[in-house]
């Protein structure tokens, strides 16, 4: 009866699912990665699924299932450590306490790793400070963007620009009807916004913590007072992924927008809007800021370029001294590599503090068909210390390009 309890406690008493070889990617390196389970025969009712690395003594590898129409199982793989196979297996011991987890209160619902908070999302609406146009109100953004040394990366209602809400990504200039032409950026005119539209879901787990939100872009342009036109919807999928590196995490955030309108709607040409934006602490200034392209422009060289990805890195009070991120664009993304607008350290009548944003229309306008999708994606590398080009160039590559993934005979 021993020896069969001990048998029952390894992995090799559990029961394969599938086995797989994993190639990587050259040039790059960590990442997420997904391995498809559709035709996979598993039963969760009989235990949960285990990812394995291959051979006898095979320790379990953090992975995190994602159910659905086509069911993946995610892990973080390093390129750059090779070749590797794998083993899916169903086991029946329980999952264990969740390391990446969601939080959700009235307000917000923050996402964190290893107990230490990543991101907040705000549902609610946040107000303007007091005396300040009751306009500047808005939800639907990210706010504060942590560091892993819990440096607050992000700022949100700066007197210069109270429109500006952490991350976030409203279009500054549309037509609609062929006529109308609205403002979702520019609270302050009145003409639209974009607004907490419910909730689609959340996930927590291993590898990584989630939550899927819709937002609504309203116009009022033409309408009677208290009226809102529906100009667009908006499907976030953000994502805080567990890396097991102790100065660096990830965040994905895909957005996918969609127009109910019968004739469809313009994002204009203009130099921002749109994609991601980003607007950094008030302690980063003229001094204390370093910024770099893919293409080797710097921050006073940076906008209306383009790049595949845009490293900010500043002054924070954690113990490295630094704290940065690194904004990759997808090569699938609209005009990539994405035209960028940047503040350089002059802004503001010379105070310097920080703006970022990818700008999918800064040289062209984009026409959205009804009910038609279109997604724009993003990673943002976040971390305390320095970062190289070099190692910025790796994380792109494999956001960029998933390793090849062969599948044995079962």
């Amino acid at each position: 009866l021993l020896i069969l309890v001990l048998l029952c406690s390894i992995p090799a008493c559990s029961q394969e699912v599938v086995r797989f070889t994993v190639t990587p990617t050259e040039g790059a390196g960590l990442s997420p990665v997904a391995i498809p389970l559709d035709g996979v025969s598993f039963n969760t009712d009989r235990g949960r699924i285990a990812l394995f690395e291959a051979g006898e003594r095979g320790s379990e590898i953090p992975s995190q299932p994602e159910s659905g129409v086509s069911p993946r199982l995610w892990f973080l793989y390093d390129h750059q450590e090779g070749e590797k196979e794998y083993v899916v297996r169903q086991v029946t011991d329980k999952h264990g306490k969740p390391a990446a987890t969601v939080e959700q209160s009235d307000q917000v619902t923050a996402l964190h790793i290893d107990d230490k908070p990543v991101i907040t999302y705000h549902h609610a609406e946040v107000h303007p400070p007091e005396g300040v146009n009751p306009l500047y109100r808005r939800s639907a953004f990210i706010h504060p963007l942590y560091s892993p040394g819990g440096a607050v990366l992000t700022r949100i209602q700066p007197p210069d620009h109270y429109h500006h809400y952490g991350i976030w990504n409203p279009w500054t200039s549309t037509t609609i009807d062929d006529k109308d032409n609205v403002d979702f950026w520019n609270l302050g005119k009145g003409e639209g916004r974009v607004q907490f539209g419910g909730y689609l879901g959340a996930e927590q787990g291993a590898v990584y913590a989630a939550l899927k939100v819709r937002h609504e872009h309203v116009s009022y342009v033409g309408l009677a007072p208290g009226e809102e036109l529906l100009a667009m919807s908006e499907l976030w999928d953000v994502r805080v992924w567990r890396t097991g590196v102790d100065h660096m995490y990830m965040v994905d955030l895909a957005t996918t927008i969609n127009t109910p309108l019968e004739r469809g709607i313009v994002l204009n040409k203009h130099r921002y809007g749109g994609g991601v934006g980003f607007r950094a602490t008030e302690k980063w200034g003229q001094d204390n800021v370093r910024v770099l392209t893919s293409e080797g422009a710097t921050r006073n060289d940076t906008d209306g370029t383009t790049a595949r990805w845009c490293l900010i890195e500043g002054e924070t009070d954690v113990n490295e001294g630094l704290s940065g991120t690194v904004f990759l664009s997808h090569p699938s993304n609209r005009m990539h590599p994405e035209p960028i607008r940047m503040w350089d350290d002059d802004a503001n009548r010379g105070v310097g503090n920080l703006f970022f944003n990818f700008t999918p229309i800064r040289h062209q306008e984009w026409r959205i068909d009804p009910h038609q999708n279109y997604t724009l994606r993003y990673r943002i590398i976040v971390y305390d210390g320095a970062m190289t080009s070099e190692e910025a160039e790796l994380y792109w590559k494999a956001f960029s390009s998933a390793p090849s993934v062969r599948f044995h005979d079962r």
